[in-house]
């Protein structure tokens, strides 16, 4: 099959008109709109690429992701978000597949991609002339004895190990400071990922599930914070709330102390709905299929279930502290604006 059937086309057209309403909305709420080329930065693709998204009569699918990430950087109305997920699912199954290679032939970066031989020239070219005579090989170089060989290995693996135990104390000084709330030296300027702790860092400016995760908890300990996938002010004054009424560091960063202290131990018989919807929430975002509907079903507890067992965790279906840890870690990097 070399194109979408008739229902994918209209999944990306009405996705792409959906896409285009978010576009257009702040103009018609009297905000500032986006340029494409500015909206285009923000999502890291270029602008050719999001005016086909944008395009209801081009036949290109916007990925989940920067569907979810348009949703949030254009302030789109909530209630959109799970129709455009629909829309973006159904087209992303019927995207345009590669026709089959005709018999005898290659893919271009497979093993056969090299050049002909020259023994064997192309169709309808002319015969090669007459081959020249390569000149004589220069003399091999004096065989090295096998104890100036030993010598060399042993000088050789001692500039290894020289090597590595600078890089392990230099690591080694990384991960006792990235035990603490605040961002690893290296995350300076960028969207941290797991710290040496296992908890990824998560701090204002933060998009996606990073905001998400982070908002749904703060929600299921009772804080009044719109779960709109941007770790904006107001989620980190929620944070540095929830810090201060811990015995935390109120920095408004959550590291891993914090995260010890927003995740809820979930099972059978204490699930907290906000706290589920973040444990769903994380699930369906690591690859394994989970509806988000906020009650702790044994739906649920089969795809924690599977979670565990494909992380090798113990197979509990109990979202206890290792469960969150990898949770979180199964997301992906961050994006940070």
């Amino acid at each position: 099959m070399t194109g979408p059937t008739a229902p994918d086309r209209d999944a990306v057209r009405a996705l792409a008109e959906l896409l285009r309403t978010w576009w257009e909305l702040p103009a018609r709420e009297g905000r500032p709109k986006p340029t494409q080329q500015s909206l285009a930065g923000r999502l890291g693709i270029d602008q050719t690429t999001l005016s086909r998204y944008l395009n209801p009569r081009h036949p290109s699918t916007a990925p989940l992701r920067t569907v979810e990430l348009l949703h949030t950087v254009l302030r789109a109305p909530a209630a959109d978000l799970p129709r455009a997920r629909a829309l973006a699912e159904a087209a992303a199954a019927g995207a345009v597949r590669k026709s089959p290679r005709p018999a005898g032939t290659a893919p271009a970066d497979g093993p056969d991609a090299t050049a002909a031989s020259p023994q064997a020239p192309a169709a309808g070219a002319q015969a090669p002339g007459p081959v020249s005579t390569p000149p004589p090989a220069p003399a091999p170089a004096a065989p090295v004895t096998r104890r100036t060989a030993a010598a060399r290995a042993a000088l050789a693996f001692l500039g290894v190990l020289t090597l590595g135990g600078g890089i392990g104390l230099g690591w080694g000084a990384l991960a006792h400071r990235a035990g603490q709330d605040g961002p690893p030296v290296a995350a300076v300027g960028a969207s941290a990922g797991p710290t040496a702790s296992g908890w990824p860092l998560a701090r204002k400016g933060d998009l996606l599930w990073k905001a998400r995760a982070v908002q749904y908890l703060l929600r299921a300990h009772g804080h009044a914070v719109e779960a709109d996938g941007d770790f904006g002010a107001r989620t980190a004054a929620a944070v540095k709330t929830f810090q201060a009424a811990h015995g935390l560091l109120a920095d408004g960063k959550v590291g891993a102390r914090t995260w010890s202290h927003l995740i809820i131990r979930i099972d059978s018989r204490n699930a907290p709905k906000q706290a589920v919807v973040a444990l769903q929430y994380l699930l369906d975002n690591s690859g394994t299929a989970t509806d988000i509907t906020g009650i702790f079903t044994p739906s649920t507890t089969r795809s924690l279930e599977t979670f565990q067992r494909d992380r090798a965790l113990p197979v509990t279906g109990v979202a206890d502290r290792d469960t969150w840890r990898a949770l979180l870690a199964a997301q992906g990097p961050g994006v940070h604006r």
